[in-house]
């Protein structure tokens, strides 16, 4: 009986994505941009808390003891280890805003992978993706970088045997 039920786990087809028979059901995932955010998130309540635990410590210790005149009070300061906690809530505030702000604006444009990135940022430069292929795209690039260099050098041997310097127009027209 036990041969039998192997045999028919092992018949059923199995799904690519996972090793699951195709009977149960996928779990359906989050998207990318949508885990950054919810990390995002969740990094950002974290470093809240943080924030918010370093300046009640920062408060209670400046408050005087009870039998303490508050004249007499003079609570320990560290000035560098304050500074380098100063900074380090600062960096995780930071670090949790930015990574919030672009979980949001990937969910907002609906970018899910590098491929969506791209077919994004050229649909914004006014090229589809269906034109030129990438090989394309960085011969142009080198074309357009030697021509620069090219001219660079030409002023700079233009400079050696003149004398002059090479300016814009509006210098030569002077």
């Amino acid at each position: 009986m036990e041969s039998n039920s192997i045999e028919r786990k092992q018949d059923q087809p199995l799904n690519k994505a996972s090793s699951a028979p195709l009977d149960q059901p996928a779990r359906p995932r989050l998207p990318a941009n949508v885990k950054l955010l919810l990390g995002g998130l969740a990094f950002f309540c974290l470093s809240s808390l943080v924030t918010h635990r370093a300046l009640h410590r920062r408060r209670l210790a400046s408050i005087p003891p009870f039998y303490t005149s508050s004249v007499y009070h003079q609570p320990r300061v560290n000035g560098a280890i304050e500074a380098f906690e100063a900074l380090n809530v600062a960096t995780i505030n930071v670090v949790s805003v930015s990574m919030l702000f672009v979980g949001g604006a990937l969910c907002a444009l609906n970018v899910n992978s590098l491929d969506d990135m791209r077919r994004l940022i050229r649909g914004g430069a006014g090229a589809d993706g269906t034109g030129r292929s990438e090989t394309d795209l960085e011969q142009e690039l080198e074309e357009w970088i030697a021509a620069v260099l090219d001219r660079k050098e030409r002023r700079k041997k233009g400079e050696q045997s003149d004398g002059e310097t090479f300016g814009n127009e509006r210098d030569r027209r002077q």
